[in-house]
């Protein structure tokens, strides 16, 4: 199976997502997650260290179009880790409470403490993304001068940008390490799921009118993704676009990119034992022997 290297997926420069691929296939399905297993156990030993240390958190955060396999991605790349440290959260529509605070204010609270995990499903993006297509959902925002569509305008999303730009350049300085992952969806693919869920029994579940309605807003997505992604991909918090047409490689892409990252963080290391108590270890066992 080839080997990943990140630089292959981050964002550095300025990029046109029409020609970032969205089909990668490392190798047959079965040999790609016996090798995801593998390095998903590395992960796990990894996430224990970066808790003992406890100088740093890590934030991933996961977007990409209905169907994309965020959800998946979250179940098969994070399994062996601990889960007392790794929190999971899934935004979706913000809620009277969430509305009546600034548009970063639920995604502030729910950062990662130090030596722990935050994986965002969706996240502080949804609010240049969904809004920047529907922008009538920024009145709901009651913004004091907003009060019209109009005034959703040019200058209204240069400065959100550069305000999550500042959010995260904060979050950077204070020891949080991030990834954001744009897991790039193939239109025909998004169809084929779509559809699986409609012919399948037990994805019933998973389907929703709204996203044929959301589907016809391709093309507007798209925009706006390329345009988030080219305004915010930063070395303290790149952007890496996955392939995502093929779910086993893409997760395997994503274990990769973490697993590499993070073990560059060569402070990174379990606190060295008190000397005082590695001075008694042989008291403490006999203690223990004698009981």
């Amino acid at each position: 199976m080839p080997k990943i290297t990140p630089d292959d997926y981050m964002v550095k420069s300025s990029i046109t997502l029409k020609d970032r691929k969205t089909l990668v296939q490392l190798d047959e399905d079965e040999k790609v997650e016996k090798q995801l297993r593998k390095l998903r156990k590395k992960l796990g030993k990894l996430q224990d260290t970066l808790y003992a240390h406890g100088k740093y958190a890590v934030l991933i955060c996961i977007q990409g179009m209905d169907t994309a396999g965020k959800d998946s991605m979250i179940k098969e790349v994070f399994k062996d880790f601990n889960t007392s440290g790794l929190i999971v959260h899934s935004f979706k529509v913000p809620t009277p409470l969430e509305l009546d605070h600034d548009y970063l204010w639920r995604h502030y609270i729910a950062l990662p403490a130090r030596g722990k995990f935050a994986i965002f499903n969706r996240t502080h993006y949804e609010n240049v993304l969904v809004t920047r297509v529907h922008p009538s959902y920024i009145l709901g925002e009651n913004q004091p001068g907003i009060h019209t569509v109009k005034d959703v305008n040019e200058a209204f999303w240069d400065r959100r940008f550069e305000e999550i730009k500042n959010f995260e350049k904060h979050l950077a300085d204070n020891g949080t390490i991030m990834f954001k992952f744009f897991l790039h969806l193939s239109k025909e693919e998004q169809k084929n799921r779509l559809l699986r869920r409609l012919n399948i029994e037990d994805k019933h579940w998973k389907f929703s009118p709204g996203d044929l309605k959301e589907r016809k807003l391709w093309n507007e997505y798209q925009v706006v993704y390329e345009d988030a992604i080219n305004r915010t991909s930063t070395s303290h918090a790149p952007w890496f676009t996955i392939p995502a047409d093929n779910k086993p490689s893409a997760r395997y892409i994503v274990a990769s990119i973490l697993y590499q990252a993070l073990k560059g963080y060569s402070d990174i290391k379990e606190p060295p034992l008190d000397d005082d108590i590695r001075a008694r270890l042989e008291e403490y066992k006999a203690e223990l022997n004698n009981e």
